[in-house]
C-alpha cells in the first residue's frame, strides 16, 4: 500500500520560513520523481517544484530563489524548504510521486499572514 504523508505546515507571518516533509512508503522511492504541488482556495492546483531520482530540480517561477526542494533517499523523504514566505503562498501543499503523478498525499495547510 502506497502512502505519502506530508507534515510541517502551519501558520506563519510573511517573511518567515517553513520546512515541509513528505514521507513515502510502498514505493521504490529512489527511482521516483517527487513533486510538491499547492492549491489555494478557488484556484487550480499548481506545481511548486519537483526533483528527479538523481537530484535534478525544477521550480515554478513564483518560488524560485525562495523555495528549495531536496530528497533523502535513505529516509524515503522529500522536503520543501520555504523561505521568505508571502501571503500568496497560502495554500494546501501536496506531495506526489512519479512522472505521471501516480500517488498523492493528503496535503498540509500553509497559511502566511501579512
Amino acid at each position: 500500500q502506497v502512502q505519502l504523508v506530508e507534515s510541517g505546515g502551519g501558520l506563519v507571518q510573511a517573511g518567515e520560513s517553513l520546512r515541509l516533509s513528505c514521507a513515502a512508503s510502498g514505493i521504490i522511492f529512489r527511482f521516483k520523481t517527487m513533486h510538491w504541488y499547492r492549491q489555494a482556495p478557488g484556484k487550480q492546483r499548481e506545481l511548486v517544484a519537483n526533483i528527479g531520482p538523481v537530484g535534478s530540480t525544477n521550480y515554478a517561477d513564483s518560488v524560485k530563489g525562495r523555495f528549495t526542494i531536496s530528497r533523502d533517499n535513505a529516509k524515503n523523504t522529500v522536503y520543501l524548504q520555504m523561505n521568505s514566505l508571502k501571503p500568496e503562498d497560502t495554500a494546501v501543499y501536496y506531495c506526489a510521486a512519479g512522472i505521471q503523478l501516480d500517488y498523492w498525499g493528503q496535503g498540509t495547510q500553509v497559511t502566511v499572514s501579512s
